[in-house]
């Protein structure tokens, strides 16, 4: 019998094997978000809302939350 591990994702959970990453999460929670998260059209954060890579291990408890972005590419120049 293998681990699991249970992952908060937006408003869901999602049960995973020991030592999965983000991007497996994202993939079983919707694939659609692993592939906007993978054209940079939104990014993934921790509890904390720190940015987290979609190689990041996960420990079960992990609180995910996507957010996808207004403008793809949009930079702010502090000096325009």
């Amino acid at each position: 019998m293998s681990e699991t591990i249970r992952v908060f994702v937006n408003a869901g959970t999602v049960d995973l094997p020991a030592g999965s990453d983000v991007g497996s999460a994202l993939r079983a929670f919707d694939p659609e978000l692993d592939r906007q998260v993978g054209c940079g059209a939104a990014y993934v954060t921790d509890g904390r809302g720190i940015e987290l890579s979609s190689d990041a291990p996960l420990a079960g408890g992990a609180i995910l939350r996507v957010v996808i972005r207004s403008r793809k590419g949009t930079t702010t120049d502090a000096d325009a």
